[in-house]
């Protein structure tokens, strides 16, 4: 039998590790003992040879270690695996119900200490995401895992993100299980989904994410609140699950605004799937920024804007930058609320926090000349929860926002 290989951290590295943080930096490492090949299992050791954590080892990556667990007499197997990924599935089950919606994330990577999996469920399907040497290892056994738990009639992975590129994995969008003639997906990679009343066709072989943005489900039905006889403008509208949300709250009118005309396309093909009034919708395709400067310009007014822009700022090092872009747009759409209106605004970049996106809303609202109070935060939903140890697991934040 193989030994398995030991790597020893320099001397105070390990209090990241005692604390709980899924992650050992390169530069952490003082020795390593063996030769570990990517994904490989590994031994971690303190500066005086005490154990401290099983780990997946990954040597291309920055992120050299990612943590199984801190339990010596822990052994990191399929048994292993089963039980993380039978836990975390139970634990979606109880918090949101199938009445809700028949689609959610079963498992959120490192938020359920499966470092590097990501697992979405649509309707009678799964679609996964592997990120990591770890994860990579383990797909054929995880795939089997997932079938047996859930029993999905289709598996699809969509490991096409350019996060493996970082781990030194190719990128990867095939079947793993194909559909069956009964099944809810069909071979072009779509499916049908069900959440709060409202069905979407959702396209998870080549859209956005994995196919759809399950992070915002409780956020869609608070602009569904909000929207009665409102005139409600929707940027970065994708395929309009905001748009459906805000027709289906009673919406006298809905604009909706995307760079895509894939997303765009299924946003129409989602319309007649609820019967929701096609005419209370004006579809623009185009730069969001562009057109707000053409509405301003126009000198036209929404009593609610919804701002769900792609991340500006995938990691801190890139902030600044995030933030002039942020301020830009909000201060475009705060000039563009009538009296008493509402902006619901949100930012995915795990490089913002929270705070930081506060100030520049504020600094948004100063320009603008628009006195403003924060109604609502807004946050990711309880499918994608956060490792109170891992505060990286925290990207969406959002605010609800009155204007006088």
């Amino acid at each position: 039998m193989q030994s398995i290989p030991n790597i020893t951290l320099r001397h105070g590295r390990e209090k990241v590790v005692r604390r709980g943080h899924p992650w050992i930096f390169s530069g952490s490492i003082d020795r390593i003992d063996g030769r570990p090949q990517p994904g490989d299992t590994v031994r971690v050791l303190n500066s005086l040879g005490e154990f401290l954590a099983w780990g997946a080892y990954s040597p291309e990556s920055n992120i050299r270690i990612r943590i199984w667990s801190d339990q010596e007499d822990e052994i990191i197997n399929e048994g292993f695996l089963f039980n993380k990924i039978s836990g975390a599935i139970a634990k979606r089950d109880k918090w949101i119900s199938d009445e809700i919606s028949d689609s959610k994330r079963l498992i959120y990577a490192e938020n359920d200490m499966l470092p590097g999996l990501i697992v979405d469920k649509y309707a009678d399907g799964l679609v996964l995401q592997i990120l990591s040497c770890g994860i990579e290892r383990w797909r054929e056994a995880i795939t089997g895992m997932l079938a047996e738990i859930t029993g999905a009639s289709w598996i699809f992975d969509r490991s096409d993100t350019e996060v493996r590129k970082l781990e030194g994995l190719a990128l990867r969008n095939e079947w793993l299980k194909e559909p069956g003639i009964n099944s809810n997906a069909t071979p072009a990679g779509q499916v049908v989904i069900l959440e709060n009343n409202l069905r979407y066709f959702v396209d998870f072989e080549n859209g956005q994410k994995t196919g759809f943005y399950l992070d915002q489900r409780k956020n869609r039905s608070v602009v569904r609140e909000l929207a009665q006889d409102q005139s409600v403008l929707d940027c970065f509208s994708y395929t309009g699950a905001f748009t459906h949300n805000a027709l289906f709250g009673g919406a006298k009118e809905v604009t909706s605004i995307d760079d895509s005309t894939e997303a765009l396309d299924l946003l129409r093909k989602n319309l007649p799937l609820n019967s929701l009034p096609v005419d209370r919708v004006e579809i623009i395709h185009g730069d969001v920024f562009q057109q707000l400067r053409k509405f301003r310009d126009q000198k036209r007014e929404f009593d609610l804007i919804i701002l769900d822009p792609p991340k500006f700022a995938p990691t801190a090092a890139h902030a600044s930058r995030a933030a002039r872009g942020y301020k830009d747009i909000n201060l475009l759409a705060l000039k563009l609320l009538r009296r008493n209106g509402q902006l619901v605004t949100f930012s995915c970049s795990g490089g913002i926090s929270e705070s930081l996106f506060q100030r520049i809303l504020a600094g948004a609202a100063v320009d603008a000349g628009r006195e403003s109070v924060i109604i609502k935060r807004l946050s990711q939903d309880m499918d994608h929860p956060v490792g109170l140890h891992f505060p990286e697991g925290s990207y969406l934040k959002g605010f609800v926002i009155q204007v006088e």
